[in-house]
């Protein structure tokens, strides 16, 4: 299973980073070749599902995602999403969790995947291109450009 973890510090304050990190369409716009549908007009929470698509036309696959658990930040309590990831191709669970911080907050996010038909010894590229890629959504997300990757 290819593990990553990408941290990012920030001066927004959490309410506002966790409202950034979990508007899930807006994840799409940072990712290539991907769109995410989320279910029309109901908020986020436990027992949300939500898809990304990623590919072109016959190459394409569906990553539907479940968030298992919802808790935004509060005060100085932080903020902890949890999605399982269910799709035929894609199988794992990523975290997010947004720290209130002095300064602003802090920002974890953690997945693990592993991809059908990919080797075991594939799993450091994945790691690897996951770090860049959600680095980069990170960033954009949060209003880092050119903050490079961590």
């Amino acid at each position: 299973m290819a593990v990553f973890r990408i941290e990012r510090f920030t001066p927004l304050p959490a309410a506002e980073s966790w409202r950034r990190v979990t508007d899930w369409e807006r994840h799409a716009a940072h990712v290539p070749l991907t769109t995410i549908t989320v279910p029309a007009g109901l908020p986020t929470r436990t027992g949300t599902v939500f898809v990304a698509r990623t590919g072109v036309g016959p190459l394409a696959f569906d990553d539907p995602m479940e968030v298992v658990r919802w808790s935004p930040p509060s005060g100085s309590r932080a903020g902890m999403c949890r999605l399982e990831k269910r799709g035929r191709v894609v199988l794992g669970r990523a975290s997010i969790d947004v720290y209130p911080t002095h300064a602003g907050s802090h920002v974890v996010w953690v997945e693990e995947l592993s991809i059908r038909l990919l080797p075991r010894w594939g799993d450091p590229l994945i790691s690897g291109a996951g770090r860049r890629v959600f680095g980069r959504v990170l960033d954009s997300m949060l209003d880092r450009p050119g903050q490079g990757y961590h």
